[in-house]
Order: structure tokens, then C-alpha cells, then sequence
């Protein structure tokens, strides 16, 4: 796959997760919006760990295959991105279904990261602290006149930080459980 073919998937890709999370923090603002997701809870969590899975990979891609050198801003996302694949596997494996309070941290982290970051590229004379050599304000990629790596980065942590807060604790009457057998 040649990078300009990496670049264009990868970029609709990240288009897919953002309606992802724009129609989950839709559902998520009503009480009829978060019974729906109730149902899909497991696939919610499913979901947000394949996200943050194709991620890391399109990252590791970039970066490997690809020649980009990643920037400092790119490093602090990625630092933020990896662990959330481990954190969403076990989660998944395990059918834990509360770790908000060990995923929220990185997505959010990481989505405020990425949003500096891709206002760094549409804004670049503003400057930065990074190297010379890996500036930030390099737009490797330029799909649609306004995908770059970084708003790809913001469209994955939005879509995990939704779908994670999605497939929070379970609901029982309208009430929040603390527990999976549903006592509250």
C-alpha cells in the first residue's frame, strides 16, 4: 500500500470514528439516547478497542513504512493512544464494563493533545517548543483539504472517550448500578 493510499484510508477512516462519536455523544445527551446504548454496551467497548487498535497500527504505519518522523506533540498522542489498546483489550476479554475512571484520562488527555496540536498546523506562525528537525506544524498528511495526522489522532480519542462513557455502568430502572449484577 503506497502512503498516499495509507493516507486516504486512514483519513476516512477517522471520518467514520468522528460520526461514530458525534452520533454517540448525540444519544448519550438523552435518557432515551442512553437506553438504546444500554443494548449495546459490550459492542460499545468492542468497538472503542478496535479503534484504538487501528490507531496505534495507522501510527506505527506512518512512522515505519510510511518515513514520517513524528513529532513531539505525536509522541505525548501516542503516549496517550497505546496503553488505551491494552486497557480496552483486557476490558473487553475480561467483560469489565466500568473503566472509565483508567481510560477517560488517556482519551481525554490524548484528544486535547491532538487538538492543540492540529490548530499548530492550520495556525503554524503562532510557533512551538518542538525540534526543528520534527515540527510540529509538518502536515504529512493533507487529505480533503483539512485531514491531517493530528485531527485523525482527535477523531480516535473522541470516538473511544464517547463510547467508553457510552458503555459505562449499567442501568436498571433508569438508575446507575454500581455493580454488574445490578444492585444498586
Amino acid at each position: 500500500m503506497s502512503v498516499d493510499q495509507m493516507s486516504l484510508f486512514t483519513a476516512l477512516l477517522a471520518l467514520v470514528a468522528l460520526g461514530i462519536a458525534l452520533a454517540v455523544g448525540v444519544l448519550l445527551c438523552s435518557k432515551g439516547g442512553r437506553c438504546r446504548l444500554e443494548a449495546l454496551r459490550t459492542d460499545a467497548l468492542r468497538l472503542a478497542f478496535s479503534i484504538a487498535v487501528v490507531s496505534t497500527v495507522a501510527s506505527l504505519w506512518f512512522s515505519e513504512v510510511g518515513g514520517f518522523v513524528p513529532c513531539e506533540f505525536c509522541w505525548y498522542q501516542r503516549i496517550a493512544m497505546y496503553p488505551l489498546v491494552v486497557l480496552l483489550g483486557l476490558a473487553v476479554w475480561r467483560g469489565d464494563s466500568d473503566l472509565r475512571w483508567r481510560v477517560l484520562p488517556l482519551s481525554v488527555t490524548g484528544l486535547v493533545l491532538s487538538a492543540y496540536h492540529y490548530q499548530l498546523q492550520l495556525y503554524p506562525d503562532q510557533g512551538s517548543s518542538c525540534d526543528i528537525a520534527a515540527p510540529c506544524t509538518q502536515q504529512w498528511v493533507d487529505e480533503f483539504g483539512f485531514v491531517s495526522i493530528p485531527f485523525m489522532a482527535f477523531c480516535g480519542f473522541a470516538a473511544v472517550t464517547v463510547l467508553v462513557l457510552a458503555a459505562g455502568r449499567p442501568m436498571r430502572d433508569g438508575v446507575v448500578t454500581n455493580r454488574e449484577d445490578g444492585r444498586s
